[in-house]
């Protein structure tokens, strides 16, 4: 997973975070006492860890088409570090009385199929979708973690931060890119297919599952509303292109 970039900050200017409300300022066990939004949070820990899953098996193919030694290594650490994520949403599942591959499993086809449809031709696309892929659902999921109980907000900070890819990718894309400038076409169109791949696959894993669709819609857990969403895909969409412009490609 990998954070976004922050715009500067006037120094005389800065931003106060509001104080949590609603559901925001409860703990979980406060929260869960409403059955609708204990489902949304088990399925929502559900689709985080196996999503975490697969990246961990993503990133351990792509380390055996990595050219170097040193490559293979620094994506077999960052193939460990996605499963420890995997194992504390694993874990929390367990713990809260959920069996984790029940919660799983709604999940998998909609990961399979995003996989099948972005599959890698060669070692610079796999660097390229975990970077902006994986970006794109981790700013969904943060927006999303604002709204919930304490617990599992700061679990769910936890699970998506940077494992090192993001600069990683960066690094190895842009020196590809001055070795041979017509890469960076190619590499521009894959991402842009990643783009919108990523967003109708957040978006199908929401409308196949009902507690996740109340909640962001507004019934339970202070929802988005359609402004909101509105909004919301707008930074998405800024973020992505602020990494694709880290990466040297057009958005």
């Amino acid at each position: 997973m990998t954070s976004s970039d922050k715009p500067d900050r006037a120094a005389d200017t800065p931003d106060i975070p509001a104080a949590p409300t609603g559901v925001a300022a409860l703990d979980w066990a406060t929260a869960a006492a409403d059955p609708q939004y204990r489902a949304a949070v088990v399925d929502l820990l559900g689709a985080l860890a196996y999503g975490e899953l697969a990246a961990f098996e993503r990133l351990a193919d792509d380390a055996k088409l990595a050219p170097t030694l040193e490559d293979k290594a620094e994506l077999a650490k960052m193939a460990s570090a996605e499963f420890h994520h995997f194992e504390r949403l694993r874990d929390r599942l367990a713990e809260v009385g959920e069996e984790p591959t029940v919660a799983m499993e709604p999940f998998v086809a909609a990961y399979e199929g995003f996989h099948k449809q972005t599959a890698p031709s060669d070692w610079l696309e796999g660097l390229v979708k975990a970077y902006v892929g994986d970006s794109i659902a981790s700013d969904f999921y943060r927006e999303v973690a604002a709204r919930l109980d304490s617990d599992t907000r700061a679990l769910v900070l936890a699970v998506l931060d940077d494992t090192g890819h993001g600069g990683f990718a960066v690094e190895k894309v842009r020196a590809a890119i001055d070795a041979d400038p017509r890469v960076g076409g190619r590499l521009a169109l894959w991402a842009r297919r990643l783009m919108g791949e990523a967003l109708s696959q957040s978006q199908r894993v929401v409308a196949d599952r009902d507690a996740l669709s109340t909640m962001l819609v507004g019934g339970i857990a202070d929802g988005f509303d359609l402004a909101e969403v509105g909004r919301m895909f707008s930074r998405i969409t800024e973020a992505h292109t602020k990494r694709m412009a880290a990466l040297g490609l057009a958005a």
